[in-house]
């Protein structure tokens, strides 16, 4: 197999599930991520390199529904060292502002050189003469320069999808200028935000000491690597028809009804990650009933935290401590037929999904820190009648695009609740003004035109190295 366009991340787009006769079967990911790449994919006849999940024998490569996909195989070793450790385990907290605090061991970066390497050696295999490359997100990250190694003629890019750290976070990490290296080898460095881009130059000129300038870094072989921001969205016109869907919308209906028609749905979707703010959300909400700002015959707040990482201690313990606080406010301020909290801690179809975000009047995104966080587009892209309310993070990378959302600083609980209660309290005139022009924005810049967009841009970057030279004094 021979491809002119490789797309390499830690996932297969398929995940392998058993059917009811005992076999197995695949079944294509949720997520904007397959989506937007697809049609890329088709258009070229490419192939997806990843993990299919799991410790299972060496699988051949092979076809789902139009895709080619060749899976890699993970031991158990790898499972710990490289994604449950170093990605997982060092660079999840230290890349999300050190919410919760990074660990260095030294078998975890072999584990994590190791499937690095196994990944780049794959891909240098079914790369066609000139292929393009991309390579995704922060397990892969020394893919890029191991791959140009092997195979100096490809097109290589990479995209981060969670933020990148400042420098005085990055530096903490014993082999920092490893990775700075490791994506120096792409031709395209790309990042949810034009700050992340800025703190990736930054560290390139002062840990490793190549010449730099704005957005480009000069490598002493003549190359020329672009760093740039490439905000992330979702499918916006698949959400949208599925919101118009007439079973979405009588499925909203009927939540509404066994939630007891409340005056006001809030709704918080997310993984159940210390990163994500949950905790303190639901303490917020908490406090707003106990002080009487709002009644639980009025509103009520349902969370879906979906299962993340359940091998790992730290995730066992957030589980654990929002388990204790529902069960702590629904018993103090709920009644009967009337719980201050509806918490599900399950993964959920899109199509249910589709009908939450009908049902709620109020979204509430509030992480610690988030690369992008593309529920509060799908939520923003499932309403078409211009009403509902979304309740946003100022450090969730959608901040920057989503203006007229209630921005919040999650570690202000005060402001938070305040947030929350003008969104309660407002006129549907406001929430119209605000939801149309997020609708917009989001519609405008979906995640076809992510993908479009950083595609032709690595083309542009690679066909112009040859005429690239050093500004006068470098930078």
């Amino acid at each position: 197999m021979q491809a002119d366009l490789v797309i390499v991340a830690n996932r297969l787009p398929v995940d392998r599930v058993e059917m009811p006769d005992g076999t197995k079967a695949w079944r294509r990911s949720p997520g904007g991520l397959v989506s937007a790449l697809e049609p890329v994919l088709r258009a070229n006849e490419g192939v997806w390199i990843g993990w299919p999940g799991g410790t299972d024998e060496d699988l051949e490569p092979f076809e789902d529904d139009g895709l080619n996909l060749l899976p890699m195989t993970m031991t158990a070793q790898d499972i710990e060292e490289h994604y449950e450790g170093f990605s997982n385990g060092t660079l999840w907290p230290l890349y999300h502002d050190v919410v919760a605090k990074p660990e260095f061991h030294r078998e975890w970066w072999d584990g994590y050189q190791r499937v690095n390497k196994r990944f780049a050696e794959k891909c240098a295999e079914v790369a066609a003469k000139g292929a393009t490359v991309w390579v995704q997100d922060y397990q892969l990250q020394l893919v890029p320069q191991m791959l140009r190694e092997l195979r100096p003629d490809l097109r290589i890019g990479f995209y981060l999808h969670i933020p990148f750290p400042p420098a005085e976070l990055f530096q903490q990490v014993p082999w920092r200028r490893q990775l700075l290296e490791g994506l120096l080898g792409a031709d395209l460095v790309g990042f949810q935000l034009p700050q992340a881009a800025q703190n990736f130059v930054r560290l390139v000129r002062q840990r490793v000491g190549h010449k730099t300038h704005r957005d480009l870094v000069y490598l002493p072989d003549g190359r020329t690597v672009h760093a740039a921001a490439f905000p992330i969205s979702i499918d916006f016109i698949g959400f949208d028809e599925m919101a118009h869907d007439e079973s979405v919308n009588q499925r909203a209906k009927e939540i509404r009804q066994q939630l007891g028609d409340p005056k006001k749905i809030l709704l918080g979707v997310d993984r159940l990650d210390y990163t994500k703010g949950i905790y303190a959300r639901l303490r917020a909400y908490g406090e707003m009933l106990r002080d009487t700002e709002l009644d639980v015959e009025d509103a009520i707040f349902v969370q879906v935290a979906v299962p993340s990482r359940e091998r790992v201690e730290q995730y066992r313990k957030l589980r654990d401590d929002i388990d204790r606080l529902v069960g702590h406010l629904n018993g103090d301020l709920g009644r009967i037929g009337r719980p201050a909290i509806s918490y599900l801690h399950t993964s959920l179809p899109r199509h249910e999904m589709a009908a939450l975000y009908r049902a709620a009047d109020i979204m509430v995104v509030t992480p610690y820190r988030d690369g992008m966080n593309l529920v509060a587009k799908e939520y923003v892209a499932c309403r078409y009648d211009n009403d509902g309310a979304l309740v946003l993070s100022e450090f969730a990378g959608a901040a920057e695009e989503l203006r007229q959302a209630w921005l919040v600083n999650p570690y202000d609980i005060n402001g938070m609740k305040a947030a929350l209660l003008e969104a309660y309290s407002a006129e549907p005139k406001e929430l119209t003004r605000r939801m149309r022009a997020m609708r917009k924005q989001v519609a405008s810049k979906d995640v076809r035109h992510w993908a479009d967009t950083f595609l032709e841009v690595l083309a542009a970057v690679q066909s112009s190295h040859t005429k690239n030279v050093l500004p006068p004094n470098g930078s």
